[in-house]
């Protein structure tokens, strides 16, 4: 008859004592209660004086920045030298969000347990994907964990880095849509229906631009709750619909990679990604085609996501990389002529990492572009609209100044 182990949960218990010469300590202990925790002081030779269990708070959302962080922590620690199980508590103690502190802390229970690193991490897939936890078996597999775990910490760092600038980029034309929405929606409820109760005394009649203004914020005055309602429904259920089906993931990844201007950015991202994750891979010795498993999920596009599919499928009955890449009709020129050389000369993982650094640099220079074209676009946006406003409300008044 089999039988588990129970996992006991830990606490964190801070005291205050005296040791075997009298003198008075202070620490932090891991221990399952109050009285395992006071059992092994004693045993230690320390008079327990006081000792309270560490309370902890709710604490934020993990994200893929403090697990980056994590690792680059942990990489460095092993590096000089500290034991895996100690570089898990320093880390813990000094991250500021409670909920990465009990992250390490289930991780590191199963670690001391006699648990791999890598089925610890597989236990958190919401936090530690396939291609982390591929690379951290690899790295134990080959004996050279630290190294591994440096890699992927560079990796995480560089793709992070990415997703932060697209998101830079889209986000100053976004809020600046949202906050001309709500500007002409205060116009709309309460400026228009003023300069309508003044114009009714004129006795003549309104220039086209003004009625048409009029026309509109009376509509908007009695179907406001309709038209939120619609817009904000619908954005929902679009959203909703993006995350969950497949059919519409790949219209918007598709469309997203026509868009102007964008476009060409989001495409470039995912090149630099998908090179990037395929060179790591390589580095630490995946083959390729397990390897090909976690690149086109990383590349952040349903269509790369397809066309690595393709590749691994032609791969895996002996094609060639280049020859493979090429055939799925997505990758630029440079990135196949440089995998190609990598082939030939064996150093495949070098000239894709060459090819992420070029995207990457073509990412960087496309949003520090992009942040000086989109001013004066969203300038002429904002004057166009709250500008025609404006002047259609004051054509009568300038009109009636005419013939006066």
């Amino acid at each position: 008859m089999a039988t588990g182990t129970i996992k006991v949960k830990e606490s964190v218990f801070e005291w205050v004592g005296k040791d075997r010469q009298g003198r008075i300590v202070q620490g932090e202990l891991r221990a399952a209660g109050e009285a395992t925790a006071q059992n092994t002081l004693r045993r230690q030779g320390i008079l327990v004086t006081k000792i309270k269990k560490r309370k902890m708070s709710s604490g934020k959302k993990i994200k893929p920045k403090d697990i980056a962080l994590f690792t680059r922590q942990m990489a460095t620690m092993m590096k000089a030298g500290v034991p895996l199980l100690q570089s898990f508590d320093i880390v813990g103690r000094g991250n500021p969000n409670p909920s990465v502190t009990r992250l390490l802390n289930e991780i590191r229970q199963d670690v001391e347990t006699g648990t791999s690193l890598s089925i610890a991490f597989r236990r958190h897939p919401m936090y530690f994907d396939d291609l982390y936890c591929n690379l951290v078996e690899a790295g134990e597999s080959a004996g050279i964990l630290e190294s591994l775990l440096d890699r992927l910490a560079t990796y995480m760092e560089k793709t992070e880095a990415i997703k932060s600038k697209i998101k830079s980029a889209l986000m100053y034309p976004i809020s600046v849509i949202i906050v001309a929405f709500v500007v002409v929606t205060l116009i709309m409820l309460f400026v228009i229906p003023a300069f309508k109760e003044v114009f009714s005394s004129f006795g003549a009649d309104l220039p086209a631009p003004t009625m048409f203004v009029i026309g509109m914020s009376e509509f908007f005055t009695t179907y406001w709750w309709l038209i939120f309602g619609i817009l904000g429904g619908g954005i929902y259920f679009f959203l909703q619909a993006w995350k969950r089906s497949p059919k519409v993931q790949v219209f918007m990844d598709r469309a997203l990679l026509k868009l102007p201007v964008f476009g060409a950015l989001i495409d470039k991202s995912c090149i630099a990604r998908w090179t990037r994750t395929l060179s790591t891979m390589f580095a630490a010795g995946v083959p390729l085609v397990e390897a090909l498993d976690s690149v086109g999920g990383a590349s952040g596009n349903i269509i790369y996501k397809e066309a690595t599919d393709k590749i691994q499928k032609s791969v895996s009955i002996g094609t060639s990389l280049a020859v493979a890449m090429t055939d799925a009709n997505v990758f630029p020129s440079m990135v196949l002529q440089m995998c190609a050389i990598g082939e030939e000369s064996g150093a495949i993982d070098h000239m894709l990492g060459k090819a992420a650094d070029f995207y990457e640099a073509e990412v960087d220079e496309m949003v520090a572009g992009l942040s000086s074209l989109m001013e004066p676009i969203i300038i002429v946006f904002l004057g166009t609209i709250i500008g025609g406003i404006v002047v259609s409300m004051y054509l009568p008044i300038f009109k009636l100044g005419q013939v006066v």
